[in-house]
């Protein structure tokens, strides 16, 4: 299970570059055992950004499993806006190298198609107030599994 973060600014979203992987994502990681998603994520919030912020409602649950990883539930929560906290923001530098707000439609051309799918509607359960239940990055009516 992982937790991520979406801080929205109008049409932008605040995605972190990682020094590994599949580079663009949004600030987020791995939820420990015991640990809640919600405090998964403020943990990495502070670990990966260096900011003090709550998981103020859950946007997105995804599950996307993968041959070489098994089942996995992604959760996206809404961590409110960072108005003059985006100044404050110190990068871990040792998993992140950059952060950028970055246009929503441009989020397809930074990550892998299902994180871009994920990160879309949970910008979209953003602003309708709505929390969205996805497989694979999709509503499971729009799937053809």
């Amino acid at each position: 299970m992982a937790a991520g973060a979406l801080f929205v600014d109008g049409d932008r979203v605040l995605m972190v570059r990682k020094t590994y992987g599949e580079r663009w994502d949004l600030p987020g990681g791995y939820v420990d055992i015991g640990e809640s998603p919600g405090a998964a994520c403020k943990r990495e919030v502070a670990e990966e950004l260096g900011l003090d912020r709550q998981a103020v409602r859950p946007l997105v649950i995804d599950w996307a499993p993968r041959e070489s990883e098994g089942d996995k539930v992604l959760w996206i929560f809404d961590c409110g806006a960072l108005g003059e906290d985006a100044q404050r923001i110190r990068l871990d530098q040792t998993e992140l190298d950059r952060w950028e707000w970055v246009p929503i439609d441009e989020v397809a051309a930074r990550t892998i198609p299902r994180l871009a799918r994920r990160i879309q509607r949970a910008y979209d359960a953003y602003q309708t107030g709505a929390v969205a239940y996805l497989e694979h990055g999709e509503s499971p009516a729009m799937t053809s599994r």
